[in-house]
């Protein structure tokens, strides 16, 4: 290849096929299938990152007893399931033992085997991620990670589910959650 700079002719390398094949792995890790964004849950103070433009949900369920609504924000993008959901407790002394049971309830419903329980930085609550490897009703295998967390009266729960979780996903998913 050669080009003219100011009249003088230079030899310039030529790119090499392992340049071009980096090239497209940069430009692909770069798809446009997450899509970050800011997001808040109505009537709370969370903000966290979604990949994708959430669809909004309510339901009610028997969260510690007596039957709760229950409103979620979510989506499916780059293959994984992204999701918040939040609850508004009467009593803030039992979001806890509320906690603790939909913890349980979720890994019972995705059939997981041994989950592994940490702490999670969460600025304004106390939170724990948990991890755990289960099946879809389908019987395939499914990856999920969930965060738990309150604050006063509300309860959260916020999750990740996948054939396999992309540990930069992750990352970015549940390192995004704050209270403003």
């Amino acid at each position: 290849m050669l080009t003219i700079f100011g009249g003088a002719a230079r030899s310039l390398p030529r790119p090499s096929a392992a340049f071009f094949l980096t090239a497209i792995a940069v430009l692909a890790a770069c798809s446009p299938s997450l899509n970050w964004r800011e997001v808040r849950p109505e009537g709370t103070r969370l903000a966290l990152l979604l990949p994708c433009k959430p669809d909004k949900a309510q339901k009610t369920v028997p969260l510690g007893g007596p039957a709760t609504p229950l409103s979620m924000l979510g989506c499916d993008a780059g293959g994984a399931t992204f999701a918040v959901a939040v609850a508004q407790l009467g009593d803030a002394a039992q979001a806890a033992p509320v906690l603790a049971q939909w913890q349980s309830l979720a890994l019972a419903n995705m059939k997981a085997g041994p989950a592994q329980v940490a702490p999670l930085k969460v600025s304004g609550a106390a939170a724990v991620l948990v991890k755990a490897q289960g099946s879809r009703p389908d019987g395939a295998v499914v990856e999920g990670q969930a965060a738990y967390f309150a604050q006063g009266a509300q309860v959260f729960q916020v999750v990740l589910y996948a054939d396999r979780i992309a540990p930069e996903v992750a990352e970015t998913f549940f390192s995004s959650l704050k209270f403003e």
